[in-house]
């Protein structure tokens, strides 16, 4: 390491529920000799380690244990005091090599679970797409094209968490993913993401089900979507490949949090806007009782994703910050089972049978006619 100051260490911090304990582990001035240290964990401790210098470069190495009173979740940060102000800028460059590793593997406590759970889910995923595309064949006369894209929405979830858990146990293993696994990950990841807004704004626009034509405002909607949700998914890509001390980690972390807010918004309008035409439909056309069906159906429906989109991203996240670290898994766990749930109750809502209101035949003898024709 390369400094232009005195005074500059590392430090690593314990964090629990409610409260924090901060261990510094090193603490060295550049005029030190170095040695190499071992040391144990067990309480509240204050070390200094020693420094050398080979070359002009100043290096150093400790190798720490973690007792059972020492369990945490740990951060280790780098500090450089004169760096501290605006005003003091100075220059430097240094090398960390960290090696981590629990009993079980390299993940941390809070993700070693995440292995099974993702190959669990996905199972979970596989046999509601299977069970989707039975319903599908059994009611082939009263089937629409989104059903179709619904059933590979659920599929390509399944396919997703398949990937993701195996990235997760080469992670465990070897210390590091395995490139191919991983961008199969985001591949999948990057189409589950565009098919699942495309699919809940297309049923909340009503596509296939009752026209098959979309109006200027709604193309704007996808036109404002699709590319979001690229630039999600390539934010969450880079998040999950870059380290959380850089300084575009946070940067990205930010535009993903943003950007898929904005995506959450934006397919409630499709759903607002039906509401508000069935509405006015219901009280126009002569066929209040087919349309107010319809019109409780699609409140249902805006309901269902406003209590999806508070639930995953900000009730579940504000779970994660109060739980113990070895219980943070629980997490993706609750995130998964409520896609789950909001995928099972969008599929019975909008499922392809008689008695749904989207799919009742006309009861005047005009629509009969037009029908024929």
């Amino acid at each position: 390491m390369m400094y232009f100051c005195d005074s500059v260490g590392f430090s690593l911090s314990r964090s629990r529920v409610n409260e924090v304990f901060s261990y510094t582990v090193i603490n060295y001035f550049l005029t030190i000799k170095y040695v190499f240290h071992t040391t144990r964990l067990d309480k509240d401790t204050n070390l200094t380690l020693d420094l050398g210098k080979e070359n002009g470069v100043y290096n150093f190495s400790f190798h720490m244990l973690f007792g059972l009173k020492s369990q945490g979740l740990y951060s280790l940060k780098f500090h450089f005091c004169q760096n501290m102000y605006p005003q003091n800028k100075h220059p430097y460059s240094f090398t960390v090599a960290v090696t981590e590793k629990n009993l079980e593997g390299f993940l941390s406590a809070a993700e070693i679970p995440l292995s099974r759970l993702y190959i669990c889910m996905a199972g979970v995923f596989f046999t509601a797409a299977m069970v989707w595309v039975y319903t599908l064949m059994k009611h082939r006369y009263s089937v629409f094209k989104i059903h179709w894209l619904m059933a590979a929405l659920a599929f390509t979830k399944s396919t997703s968490l398949v990937f993701h858990s195996i990235n997760y146990h080469f992670i465990n293993t070897e210390g590091h993913p395995i490139e191919g696994w991983a961008v199969m990950y985001y591949i999948t990841h990057l189409l589950k993401g565009a098919l699942l807004f495309i699919t809940l704004a297309l049923i909340g626009t009503g596509w296939a089900f009752v026209k098959y034509i979309l109006s200027d405002k709604e193309k704007k909607i996808f036109m404002i979507v699709i590319p979001l949700q690229v630039l999600a998914n390539v934010a969450y890509i880079i998040i999950e490949s870059t380290e959380e001390g850089s300084s575009e980690y946070y940067l990205w972390k930010e535009i993903l949090f943003l950007v898929d807010l904005i995506c959450c918004g934006a397919i409630l309008f499709p759903v607002v806007w039906s509401i508000r035409h069935l509405q006015e439909a219901s009280s126009t056309d002569g066929k209040a009782a087919m349309n107010l069906e319809k019109l409780k159906l699609f409140r249902h429906y805006y309901v269902m994703i406003v209590c999806y989109v508070y639930f995953t991203r900000i009730i579940a996240i504000l779970l994660k910050i109060t739980m113990p670290f070895q219980w943070q898994w629980c997490y993706e766990f609750l995130v998964e089972m409520s896609t789950l749930i909001f995928f099972v109750l969008t599929g019975y809502k909008f499922r392809p049978a008689s008695n749904n209101p989207y799919l009742q035949l006309p009861q005047d003898e005009e629509d009969v006619e037009m029908d024929e024709v």
